[in-house]
């Protein structure tokens, strides 16, 4: 699949996607947790596509009227999973939490069998199983798996439906992708989930209340989430998938929790086990076999 110069650009983007997101594992520990669940998620795609949309619109790139309609569905799947997403992580535990970084990459690898048609190969499923088992033993290392018991059934539920609405977006926004462009389909999807997260963010704050403003750190924080975590980390995601299979690009989701621990162990002076380098191993093999395989 990555083959060559051009092969391992297009690698590197899913890949900076995926450690971009494995920076919110650090980000989560700053002070911004007085920012209710959907309203942080609508300032983290309202800045996203602040970004976004300068961008891509000095770069002169339009969408016609006639996609207006599967940009609008996008951007439904963009706010089911944010919604779920935060309100999920909100309503578990860390360990719970750590269910997305599991099923969505094996989500995205089933629908783009079932949707798109793309081949799930011997050498695909072993390297999916091997991302999968290497990720489990990362996060054992990391979180109590015994809490997975726990919690709210709700919040479970929740992160459930965002890993596979985030499947169905990369899915379905797959053929915009390659027909148009990855930053023309990001932005547009984002700007287009901002109307719909503000009406969700409105009947959050209107039952909970207007939190008080949040300092530098929860600044940063919101910052890091609409800037990297979502302007830069959507696109080179979609950028992946511009000239190889969704399926592909869906087991570079399986290095957010490598990076996460690894920054971590840098910035929160975390420490990490054995099981942390064999499951990074073994996660890494999984990578490798998806990645070089072979049309």
């Amino acid at each position: 699949m990555f083959r060559g110069v051009r092969g391992l650009a297009f690698a590197l983007a899913p890949l900076t996607a995926a450690a971009l997101w494995g920076g919110m594992f650090v980000v989560s520990e700053w002070n911004f947790a007085s920012i209710p669940p959907v309203t942080l998620a609508f300032l983290r795609v309202a800045l996203g596509a602040a970004v976004l949309l300068p961008v891509v619109w000095y770069d002169g790139q339009r969408l016609p009227r006639s996609e207006w309609r599967r940009v609008a569905a996008l951007a439904g799947w963009v706010a089911l999973t944010l919604v779920t997403q935060f309100v999920g992580t909100d309503l578990t535990n860390a360990s719970q939490g750590s269910l997305v970084t599991i099923l969505t990459p094996v989500a995205t690898v089933a629908l783009g069998a079932l949707v798109l048609g793309e081949t799930v190969t011997r050498r695909r499923a072993v390297g999916v199983g091997l991302a999968v088992l290497g990720t489990v033993v990362v996060l054992a290392g990391q979180y109590d798996f015994t809490a997975l018991a726990g919690g709210s059934l709700l919040g479970i539920l929740g992160l459930v439906v965002a890993s596979v609405a985030w499947a169905v977006y990369t899915i379905h926004g797959t053929p915009l992708v390659r027909e148009y462009s990855a930053l023309a389909t990001t932005a547009y999807s984002a700007a287009a989930a901002v109307p719909i997260m503000a009406v969700f963010a409105a009947a959050e704050l209107a039952v909970v209340g207007v939190p008080a403003l949040p300092g530098p750190v929860g600044v940063a924080a919101v910052g890091y989430l609409g800037v990297a975590a979502t302007a830069a980390a959507w696109y080179l995601w979609y950028r992946g998938v511009e000239s190889v299979d969704a399926g592909t690009v869906a087991v570079f989701f399986f290095v957010q929790p490598v990076v996460g621990t690894a920054l971590g162990v840098l910035v929160l002076d975390e420490s990490v086990g054995a099981g942390f380098v064999a499951g990074g191993v073994v996660m890494a093999a999984g990578i490798w076999l998806v990645s070089t395989e072979r049309d």
